[in-house]
């Protein structure tokens, strides 16, 4: 298997496939890591699916808990109290810490890794992929998958169309050092924000701020800021610059929204923003690449390995861009959201009071997190579909059982088996397990698969999602 690209997308679709067994190289064109030390968050869902891959506590000791909330719009609500999920809060952690952390997980199950190895070809057949690199070597392998970001070379290569709006408005965004006393940015932001939701400053670490400006306008996404040109854009919308300097990174993004026509032609599949960009608003891009890999990453290897049912494959973009097209359209919304007219300040302050309302506080947080997504596997409970949270069962802690991304039975009757499939699903018989069905089926990126009771029916189910058995 190759992987383009081992930025968070990549490198945890690599580790996944070495899970189970499946041989996997990693092109980065890149031969260093990125120089800006930009931020990310990591959202419930993503952090459930690293306690599912026992990443969490090496992941959270180099970041930075927060209070889960005020994420929708940047509109200030504490999260709702009925959250159902043992890591309900945000974790800020630098992006060259989240890539290096993946990527070492990767090395450490097996994959190799390359760098400064940029992809110019692609060509595919009924056997696999080949793939002709900048130096002039060609590389064979079954399957192919572009997580090579949003110029991403794998998909341009496919002819996959990338339809949806180009950027109409820039940000700049960094961290840097201030003259001015704390209060009194405190004070100004707060006065300014009452109007003009686009400007953030924010404390990030002794004497250092966050700052967020709009740009004066649209320019090469490839050209990095200065700090003069935050300089000249605080004075623009704050009156004063507020003595800024010595930054730590500076970086731009735009409102650019588009979403891949297809996420897979025959051999090659992309993943990350490979298939989808959308503004950072929400901090939704990292976590959806993450959860990309990990919806794809048991189905590619069960392809590899010759197990995997007929369209198990095909699911991957049946489940995923459904929930691409979701994210794209709540980032759109809340850019409205954060215009300045007076038409989107008042839709502004109507959600605002609406967001008071429980229920709709814990919809908008759970779209922004990913612990809303529900799967259509066809008609049944509600569960179906849905992640299942990090329960209390005899051994300790639901999670800790699918480090090795296998499927898991959870089995309340103690009267259901695995049988053949044994080897693909482990089985915990638990009378005391903290759910109110019988039993249910899991899959590797902790989806329920079925609920019951009946083995012929729970039979079935193994079939169609882990192929014929042993």
């Amino acid at each position: 298997m190759i992987v383009v690209g081992c930025g968070p997308t990549g490198a945890t679709l690599a580790a996944e496939l070495r899970l189970h067994d499946v041989r996997v190289l990693v092109l980065e064109k890149d031969t260093e890591p990125a120089s800006f030390v930009r931020i990310v968050g990591l959202h419930i869902r993503s952090l459930e699916l690293m306690a599912m891959r026992g990443l969490l506590e090496r992941i959270r000791e180099r970041g930075r808990q927060r209070p889960a909330g005020a994420y929708f719009a940047a509109i200030d609500k504490p999260a709702p109290a009925n959250l159902d999920s043992a890591h309900a809060y945000l974790l800020g952690i630098p992006q060259p810490v989240i890539v290096h952390l993946l990527e070492e997980h990767a090395i450490d199950l097996g994959a190799q890794v390359r760098h400064g190895c940029a992809v110019i070809d692609v060509a595919q057949d009924d056997e696999g992929v080949t793939v002709h690199l900048a130096d002039g070597e060609q590389l064979r392998s079954r399957y192919l998958v572009g997580c090579d970001g949003a110029r991403s070379t794998v998909r341009k290569l496919l002819g996959v169309g990338f339809p949806g709006e180009p950027s109409r408005n820039e940000t700049l965004m960094g961290e840097m050092e201030a003259d001015v006393p704390p209060e009194e940015i405190a004070a100004r932001a707060a006065e300014i924000r009452e109007t003009d939701k686009r400007l953030m400053l924010g404390p990030a670490g002794a004497g250092v701020y966050r700052v967020v400006v709009p740009a004066a306008g649209v320019s090469d996404r490839a050209e990095s800021p200065t700090i003069e040109d935050f300089r000249r854009q605080l004075r623009a919308v704050a009156g004063t610059d507020f003595g800024v300097h010595s930054p730590r990174w500076l970086s731009r993004f735009g409102d650019a929204t588009r979403l891949a026509d297809r996420y897979r032609v025959g051999r090659l599949l992309l993943a990350g923003d490979a298939a989808h960009i959308h503004p950072p608003i929400g901090g939704q891009g990292l976590n959806l690449g993450v959860q990309d890999a990990f919806n794809l990453g048991w189905k590619l290897a069960a392809q590899v390995r010759r197990w995997a049912p007929a369209t198990l494959l095909d699911t991957y973009q049946a489940e995923r861009r459904p929930v691409a097209e979701d994210v794209l359209d709540n980032t759109r919304a809340q850019t409205e959201l954060l215009s300045d007219g007076p038409g989107p300040r008042a839709v502004r302050r109507l959600l605002t009071e609406l967001m008071d309302i429980d229920e709709v506080n814990h919809r908008l947080l759970e779209k922004i997190t990913g612990i809303g997504v529900r799967y259509d596997f066809g008609p049944g409970p509600d569960l179906l579909g849905r992640r299942l949270p990090d329960l209390d069962v005899t051994p300790g802690r639901l999670y800790g059982l699918l480090h090795g991304g296998h499927g898991l039975l959870l089995d309340r009757t103690e009267r259901l088996t695995v049988g053949d499939w044994s080897d693909r699903v482990d089985h915990l018989a638990d009378p005391g397990a903290a759910l109110d069905v019988p039993a249910v089926l899991l899959r590797p990126d902790g989806h329920v698969a079925w609920i019951g009771e009946d083995q012929r029916d729970l039979d079935d189910h193994l079939s169609r999602w882990f192929g014929t058995p042993t």
